[in-house]
């Protein structure tokens, strides 16, 4: 087993103001803060991109000798002109340029932080759902070969690449023969599937990956419940704290069981996120809210 079995949590932990859009960051404090708090109850931690922030946690961890293990994830920008995003991805030639270098860059440093950080970093990622037509930062798969390719070929830790589960039965599959183990992605809520459909529908894709690649070990690096929703896309009876319990504990427990690492999304809520609607689902993933105020997930440890 390359990934020993641990429990995992994403962490995002932008406060109200901060954005990594806007490169405002958590500071030492903050960042201190919530590793301690994480690291009561899980292993690991996954991050998004190769930014100071980043940075910051990873000398965070080591000097305060955080009991916690980073996966590390490349943010990739567009490098491809797609008119099929609703909200970007129309890039002249000079922007797809400037993101081609931005990419080089991103791997570069993800290579110094997984060498400097080698006993702290779990693994490294070429990417984050970067194939889906959807996404205004579209890469090919050819791309992120090259990426996972040139991880493996500087380092001496495990390289893995994060999408959902539709796109490693389809554009992905070069990708994960050269990958150490694949990180799969999997949002029933997203479908409108309700409990127990969606908890099934988890086990169900986790093994259809399996079964494709058997000799391969299989990580969820997302899966999740948002606590509220604006109803767009998601319906807000679906989108609240007892459901979250409910589909994360389960979840967990499966995960366990079969000794598979599950990272949940996401540790705290990220008000950055989203619409201006306060009820937008993409900023209600956490188990802790924006102000780091529990939510019934993590109250039922606790009791």
């Amino acid at each position: 087993m390359i990934i020993p079995y641990g429990k995992a949590i994403c962490y995002s932990g932008y406060r109200e103001g901060q954005s990594p859009i806007d490169c405002q960051y958590p500071n030492n404090d903050q960042i201190l803060e919530d590793l301690k708090i994480l690291e009561k109850d899980f292993d690991y931690i996954r991050m998004y991109d190769a930014s100071v922030y980043t940075l910051k946690t990873l000398q965070i961890i080591k000097k305060h000798k955080i009991k916690l293990k980073v996966l590390l994830t490349m943010n990739l920008l567009g490098e491809i002109y797609n008119p099929n995003c609703s909200w970007g991805g129309r890039y002249s030639v000079e922007e797809i340029a400037k993101n081609i270098e931005n990419n080089q860059n991103e791997l570069e440093k993800v290579i110094s932080y997984a060498k400097t950080y080698k006993d702290i970093v779990l693994a490294v990622s070429a990417g984050n759902e970067s194939v889906p037509l959807w996404n205004d930062n579209l890469v090919s798969p050819g791309r992120i070969l090259y990426f996972v390719k040139t991880l493996k070929n500087n380092l001496d830790t495990p390289v893995t690449y994060c999408d959902n589960v539709h796109y490693w039965k389809n554009e992905l599959k070069e990708v994960a023969e050269a990958v150490d183990f694949i990180s799969v992605h999997l949002y029933p809520v997203w479908e409108g599937k309700i409990l127990p459909e969606a908890i099934l529908s988890v086990e169900s894709g986790f093994n259809e990956i399996k079964q494709l690649y058997p000799n391969k070990q299989i990580i969820i690096t997302e899966t999740g419940w948002p606590t509220a929703s604006n109803h767009n896309q998601i319906p807000d009876y679906l989108a609240n704290e007892h459901n979250q319990k409910v589909f994360n504990t389960v979840i967990d427990s499966w995960a366990e069981k079969q000794k598979i690492t599950c990272f949940f999304f996401e540790a705290f809520d990220e008000t950055w996120k989203g619409s201006d609607n306060i009820y937008e689902p993409e900023k209600h993933w956490g188990y802790y809210n924006v102000h780091r105020q529990p939510k019934l997930i993590v109250k039922r440890k606790l009791s």
